[in-house]
């Protein structure tokens, strides 16, 4: 059979499940738009509900096509979205507290995990995900951080993926409302806001309830936590390889250097309004239905067996972030 056969089989194979994660993205997107909710959610639980589907039969291929390979390509397309030049026009402040807050956020996800009983690369996966972007950030450790009993689980990256999900809801309503308690200024508050809302869709609506120039410094704050990808999956990669089996080498993963590459050419040549949307809104969809494979693969049992200890360690994450945020907005 030639190469061109064998690319054709593993086409039609792929195409049932393909069309089945993309079609309950498509309804995901929908209800998001239409009742105003976090479309990560809705694709995770309108593929769960469709758990029921033979594992091992005609959707197998495409749904772990959906779940893994086109996951990698949305977080690439994640690098349009950055410029050099908004990161460097942050200032110092809103670059120590998005650095040290996520770095502290990981290594008290660690040491929580660690106490709790749990391993601490669940630490890591939560605190990343905290730290850095959401549902994005969990879906990108999640391909590189061990798998199995020796690393994280498909359930523990789903309820990580739920549990930001809802804590950035809350946060969108909550952190206005401590931003104007606290008599914070827009650019202040746009520096919290940014620096702690775990989603991006979440930070821009809560910026933009502030004011606009607290939306602006709140999107641009963000962006700059989307970039802390890349040394994180990289440290990952590195830190964990053992684990993985290949303790002699150190592998990059390729995905992560596209990412690096669009930022660079975004950066470079200041890519046309119409492409980085274009592009954005394809790193957008890609995600909505890699999540949709997963939620396919994701049997509710298992997701309860992630246990209480799991809630007590993401949300004291979520807690100390904002803390750390504010104790730095204040003291400096």
């Amino acid at each position: 059979m030639s190469r061109i056969e064998i690319l054709r089989a593993r086409s039609r194979a792929c195409m049932p499940g393909l069309w089945l994660c993309t079609t309950i993205a498509l309804a995901a997107m929908f209800m998001s738009e239409h009742y105003n909710a976090p479309v990560m959610l809705f694709a995770l639980l309108l593929g769960m509900a469709f758990n029921f589907i033979d594992p091992d039969g005609k959707f197998a291929e495409g749904v772990r096509l959906s779940s893994k390979v086109l996951l990698r390509f949305g977080i690439v397309l994640l690098g349009v979205r950055i410029t050099l030049s908004d990161m460097y026009a942050l200032g110092l402040q809103p670059v120590v507290i998005a650095v040290a807050g996520l770095a502290t956020t990981i290594a008290l996800g660690t040491a929580i995990s660690r106490a709790l009983g749990r391993r601490p690369i669940f630490g890591v996966l939560t605190g990343g995900a905290v730290g850095i972007c959401g549902a994005s950030a969990a879906l990108a450790l999640s391909a590189v951080l061990p798998q199995g009993k020796s690393g994280i689980e498909e359930r523990d990256t789903v309820f990580t993926v739920v549990a930001v999900t809802a804590l950035s809801s809350i946060a969108m309503i909550a952190y206005p409302l401590v931003c104007t308690a606290l008599g914070l200024d827009d650019r202040a508050a746009g520096v919290f806001i940014g620096a702690t809302v775990h989603d991006v869709a979440q930070v821009v609506g809560a910026g933009y309830t502030v004011s606009e120039p607290a939306g602006d410094t709140a999107t641009v704050v963000k962006l700059f936590r989307v970039a802390m990808l890349v040394p994180v999956l990289l440290v990952a990669a590195v830190a964990f390889r053992s684990s993985a089996g290949n303790a002699g080498a150190i592998r990059i993963p390729g995905f992560l250097l596209g990412f690096v590459a669009l930022v660079c050419l975004n950066s470079a040549f200041s890519l046309p309004v119409q492409v980085t949307g274009f592009l954005a809104d394809a790193s957008r969809f890609l995600l909505v239905v890699s999540i949709a494979g997963i939620g396919i693969k994701t049997n509710l049992r298992d997701l309860s067996q992630v246990g209480a200890r799991a809630i007590v360690v993401i949300v004291g994450e979520t807690v100390w972030l904002a803390l750390f945020a504010l104790a730095v907005l204040v003291a400096f």
